[in-house]
């Protein structure tokens, strides 16, 4: 090990004053991007990460040559049928992005594929490799192909700033056309004749606010629609039917739709329903009327139904259940199909359309009448729909995955209800999923909730066994149990992998989301800890590396500052750990949509004193704490480099314990680098330094 002095952060006190309370902040400077003083610092804490974890790099290179090891790397994803075509990507080895293909159609059934084998006809509709270049950085924020197959949109990144240059392709001819439009975000759909295609805009703050509709050949772009409310997101999509245009509104608790007729391009969108507070409601077009997902006076979600001239008048179909979500709709020509969560797992339930000739009404009760659910045999899973774009069919398109078994690709018969596997991720190297075993412990929280925890591990690992802990807990976004090939390397050198499913993620409803927000986040953290309090009393482990990213990096911080005792090591990946500052600046990317998640402290004081007790920045107390381990990118847009590059700082001015290391990424935004062997060799070191601090 290295005895080089870590870098030492320059203090220069800036003061602030919220609600009568003075705050100093000695490290704030670090977050002038521009500033030489900043770049040289963080290039300075990259050099000490460097020699700190010199002694890794065999078991870095091994790790990674695992991953590789076990990986296709000439591989290719099952054909999806949209229109005339056949899509789907290959991946080859020793190239870093995908190829995105199609061969003409002939039939329903997807034609058999061979790894490195072109198919007669195929044809290359975008080659990531050769878009990128020698790019250090790239990625496609939209690839979005013409309902009629002619005409491709795609926009790039090669920043990691999430700020997209938007162009065309005539895929007849393989011409890019002049068009180009740059600083797009995510997204976008073509009208229904391909003439047009709308996209939004972010402003200052990150936000998508404008939807601007483009004519293929002009230079003037219309704007269609500008949301002036800050909380609130913009997105616009094309139904499944191809018949309406969607521009969808949304903050973190409320949602408005306008629809379009998308063969009448420049027409006036209408609104569905408008905006009420805490009511949030999704449209989905099923041929002669309307499905409406929705909260109203229902927590959980209710699915309704709407007549095409009055979209905004709801008729209860599947009404709220307190045990199952309700998480999308998906509707076709003749079923549709409900993705659902109860018991914290996913669910499909299928809705078969009644006979022809009977009222679409009268059809639409048949289904609820006649629906079933897909059963699945693992006690612990991952499914939904995968990639469904024809609206006439009589198969539905699923992914499924657990702990053990890989991402699998399935087409249910309607007809016959039996479920083809069309693809399994091939895991080479031997990997046999009978080696392996996942189960479901629950925790107790400290308020009598109980946690559910996913594990898995080898057959022949005993206990106690090193073991990482991973969490998140915001959004309502749920870490189901799925499969890692990198991961492998972890279980087959003894450690056990488990989830927390903590409070204010949605793996047990709404309910369970809205107990870890605002002014009850602390139920996220105190459940964590509880966790790793369970997987130690019962002796799975006596050495936990608590991981997570991003707001599960907030997530790290705070339990760090809980119960440091209670971590052999923490990793935290984009880690949101300066929350308190950010979210007091409006002015910064996403802050103001955030008051619906975590509240406003700039104009409640209440909220204020709340947040400044759990922030993991405003708590670094002088008790030993674990190795820490921060991983951040110079250009991300969501969770910006300073608030791990302070909170490193205050930890080695401030704690004892560690040592606190910083690894930040001078090219690239809040998903780290961008090529799969890039990204490969970026987990390969993080997993190094945890078999490392789990073992030792």
């Amino acid at each position: 090990m290295s005895s080089n002095t870590p870098p030492v952060a320059k203090k220069i006190p800036t003061e602030r004053t919220h609600h009568g309370d003075t705050v100093i902040d000695e490290y704030a400077w670090l977050s002038n991007k521009e500033d030489p003083d900043t770049t040289a610092y963080l290039e300075a804490e990259n050099d000490f990460l460097k020699q700190e974890t010199a002694h890794l790099s065999d078991l870095q290179e091994q790790v990674f040559q695992e991953i590789k090891g076990r990986t296709q790397e000439t591989d290719l994803s099952v054909p999806g049928r949209k229109g005339a075509w056949w899509y789907f990507t290959r991946t080859e080895e020793g190239k870093q992005y995908a190829v995105s293909c199609r061969v003409p159609a002939d039939g329903d059934t997807p034609p058999v594929i061979t790894p490195g084998v072109r198919l007669d006809r195929e044809q290359v509709i975008l080659d990531g490799n050769e878009l990128a270049g020698d790019s250090p950085f790239f990625s496609v924020g939209t690839s979005a192909v013409t309902p009629d197959g002619t005409m491709l949109a795609f926009s790039t990144d090669y920043k990691g700033d999430e700020r997209f240059t938007l162009k065309f392709k005539n895929l007849e001819t393989g011409e890019i056309l002049a068009d180009e439009i740059a600083d797009i975000f995510y997204g976008g759909s073509w009208s229904a004749d391909g003439s047009t295609f709308f996209y939004t805009r972010v402003d200052d703050a990150w936000r998508p606010y404008q939807v601007y509709r483009h004519t293929l050949g002009t230079q003037e772009d219309v704007l269609v629609y500008e949301e002036s409310d800050e909380r609130y997101w913009v997105g616009i999509g094309l139904t499944r039917s191809e018949k309406y245009l969607l521009l969808g509104a949304g903050s973190k608790i409320t949602s408005e739709v306008r629809i379009l007729d998308a063969t009448d391009p420049t027409g006036e969108f209408t609104i569905v329903r408008p905006r009420t507070t805490g009511v949030e409601y999704g449209v989905e077009h099923a041929g002669d009327f309307f499905y409406v997902l929705h909260n109203e006076n229902a927590e959980n979600f209710e699915l309704a139904t709407a007549p095409l001239d009055d979209p905004g008048t709801w008729t209860p179909l599947i009404r709220h259940r307190e045990d199952t979500r309700l998480l999308e709709i998906d509707a076709f020509s003749d079923h549709a199909v409900v993705h659902f969560r109860r018991d914290g797992l996913t669910g499909l339930r299928v809705l078969p359309y009644g006979a022809a000739g009977e009222t679409w009404r009268e059809r639409v009760e048949a289904s609820e009448r006649n629906a079933y659910e897909i059963d699945f045999p693992e006690p612990l899973y991952d499914v939904g729909p995968a990639g469904n774009p024809e609206f006439t069919t009589t198969r539905l398109r699923l992914a499924y995955t657990s702990m053990v078994t890989p991402p699998s690709v399935y087409d249910y018969e309607l007809d016959t209800h039996e479920l083809i596997l069309l693809k399994q991720r091939p895991v080479l190297g031997g990997y046999d999923a009978d080696d392996y075993e996942q189960f479901r412990e629950w925790a107790t929280a400290e308020d009598g909730t109980k946690i559910p925890i996913s594990i898995v591990k080898r057959k022949d690992t005993g206990r106690p066994a090193p073991m990482v802990l991973y969490g998140y807990g915001s959004y309502e976004t749920s870490i189901d149990p799925g499969f890692s090939v990198a991961r492998l390397s972890l279980l087959d050198r003894g450690f056990v992998f488990a989830v927390a499913h903590v409070r204010g993620g949605g793996e047990m409803g709404r309910r369970w989301y809205e107990e870890g927000k605002l002014t009850r986040k602390r139920n996220t953290f105190t459940d964590f800890v509880d966790a790793a309090r369970h997987m130690k009393a019962t002796g799975w482990s006596e050495r936990i590396i608590a991981r997570g990213g991003s707001a599960g990096g907030l997530l790290m911080g705070a339990v760090t500052n809980l119960a440091p005792e209670q971590f052999a090591g923490v990793v935290a990946e984009v880690p949101f750990v300066d929350a308190l500052n950010t979210i007091l600046d409006p002015s910064l990317p996403l802050t103001v949509i955030e008051w619906d998640e975590w509240g406003d402290p700039l104009h409640n004081a209440d909220v204020y004193a709340y947040m400044k007790g759990y922030t993991p920045y405003e708590n670094v107390d002088g008790r030993p704490y674990p190795p820490i381990l921060a991983i951040t990118s110079l250009n991300d847009t969501r969770v910006l480099y300073h608030e791990p590059a302070k909170w490193i700082a205050r930890l080695r001015a401030i704690a004892s314990g560690g040592p606190f290391l910083l690894k930040t990424e001078m090219g690239a935004g809040h998903g780290g680098r961008s090529g799969r062997y890039d990204a490969w060799r970026e987990e390969a070191f993080a997993l190094s330094w945890i078999i490392e601090k789990g073992t030792s």
